[in-house]
């Protein structure tokens, strides 16, 4: 038996969701007394909360679990969670006698028992996926950043072969319209200005409203904006597949969907798009960019890209090349293909050499790098407003994003969480610099 732990920290690997997670995990094991650790000290209970989606993930994980042990010997309560535990379950204990505690990430609502169980002595493992029950165990948001994440819809259908969310996240389920709506009103309530809203394939969310009616995610949008203090919205991550009409219409409708839209297309090239599973061609790809881009003109795209993927030719590489001029994308995340167990891919034939990934992910990035420079040269000069996120590194320096998602930095003295003037006047490849015109307090207007 070991004492009971007082302090904790949490680690989260990869996407946006499991950043949602954390924070979730945190405000649980808060509510059972338990402090964050300050930085720099040695917290008793340590999470770590994985992504399974890349091989290179995982195994930082372990390797991150591997250095907890301190010089006198002794050492935190170990929980792995995330979708590695959900992957892994019994083997990750198996592989590391340092790991207290396995769960899932439909089932980390338990884990305060669960820590409670592994000071005893036990070493729980808890993988299951109940629909939806972990949302009514979290408690009430009380404090949120300045862009808040809320998840509304968890889980994936798709069955991309590369991919292991089916496995590890579930089916595709939708949070229902009240609780959702619920959650938008304490983030504001707790200091949230913009609301993310998150999910595997966010834009496949739908639920009955408050009248009984199916609706979808622009319905959701429609009625979050009109919620007092929350001056934007954004969400991802968005399959091309499920980009309605109604969706469309919303980003020319709705002044506070902010004009960005993370849109993945994984590669260019139609046969390597049909190998993946992918249910969307590049001629349907590029006609629904063309639709929202005629819904909302001065739209931001980013997208991602897996290249090397098994039985990827130079021919294909050259058609992925070719959307991304096609597109000319504001932001992009690419990655060499990662073979993961139990995936149809991992079986394919014809996997490519990492040498050839390799050069062909260098070429992907200097072509991106190209178009996400020019699309923020496109924006020097123009007047918006930046959501102030943080202090910079410099005196009175102050870093926030502007509707099209770039980073601005700025000299201000607005305190994070205020909306700021600024006319962008500089534009680097990563980042833009502006210079405040005037500020608005809109929190203390409201």
């Amino acid at each position: 038996m070991t004492s009971a732990p007082k302090s904790f920290s949490i680690k989260s690997f990869g996407c946006q969701m499991n950043v949602y997670d954390g924070e979730r995990m945190a405000e649980l094991l808060s509510d059972t007394g338990l402090a964050p650790a300050a930085p720099g000290e040695d917290a008793d209970l340590v999470v770590l909360n994985t992504c399974h989606i890349r091989e290179k993930a995982a195994e930082k994980a372990y390797s991150d679990i591997g250095r907890l042990r301190r010089p006198d010997g002794s050492r935190p309560l170990v929980a792995l969670a995330g979708c590695v535990a959900q992957a892994e379950g019994s083997e990750a204990q198996a592989r590391s006698k340092m790991i207290d505690i396995v769960v899932g990430p439909q089932s980390y609502h338990r884990l305060p028992e669960m820590v409670a169980d592994a000071a005893r002595g036990s070493r729980p493992i808890d993988t299951g996926m109940p629909a939806l029950s972990k949302f009514d165990r979290l408690p009430r948001r009380r404090r949120a950043a300045p862009s808040a994440f809320l998840t509304v819809q968890e889980g994936c259908d798709k069955f991309c072969t590369y991919c292991v969310v089916p496995y590890t996240r579930g089916a595709e389920i939708s949070r229902p319209w009240k609780d959702v709506i619920a959650e938008a009103h304490a983030l504001v309530g707790a200091g949230a200005r913009e609301i993310v809203l998150l999910g595997q394939n966010v834009n496949a969310w739908s639920a009955d409203d408050e009248t009984g009616g199916d609706r979808g995610l622009d319905a959701l949008i429609r009625a979050l904006s009109r919620i007092d203090g929350l001056e934007r919205i954004r969400y991802t991550t968005s399959h091309p597949a499920d980009m309605s009409d109604g969706l469309i219409a919303a980003h020319g409708e709705i002044d506070k969907l902010m004009p960005y839209l993370h849109l993945p297309v994984q590669s260019g090239s139609d046969r390597i798009l049909k190998a993946m599973n992918r249910s969307h061609s590049t001629d349907s790809y590029l006609r629904t960019i063309d639709k929202v881009r005629s819904a909302r003109p001065d739209i931001a795209f980013s997208g991602d890209f897996i290249v090397g993927f098994p039985g990827e030719s130079d021919a294909d590489f050259e058609a992925t090349l070719r959307i991304v001029d096609a597109v000319g994308y504001a932001a992009a995340y690419s990655f060499k293909y990662s073979s993961r167990p139990g995936t149809p891919a991992a079986a394919m034939e014809d996997q490519i050499a990492p040498e050839i990934m390799e050069e062909r992910l260098r070429r992907l990035h200097e072509r991106i790098a190209v178009h996400q420079l020019s699309f923020n040269q496109s924006k020097v000069g123009l007047d918006t407003q930046v959501l102030v996120e943080r202090k910079g590194r410099h005196d009175g320096q102050m870093i926030g994003r502007s509707p099209w998602m770039q980073s601005v930095h700025f000299q201000s003295a607005a305190p994070p969480g205020e909306m700021v003037d600024v006319t962008l006047v500089a534009a680097g490849p990563n980042s833009m610099a502006g210079e405040v015109r005037s500020e608005r307090t809109s929190r203390a207007a409201a």
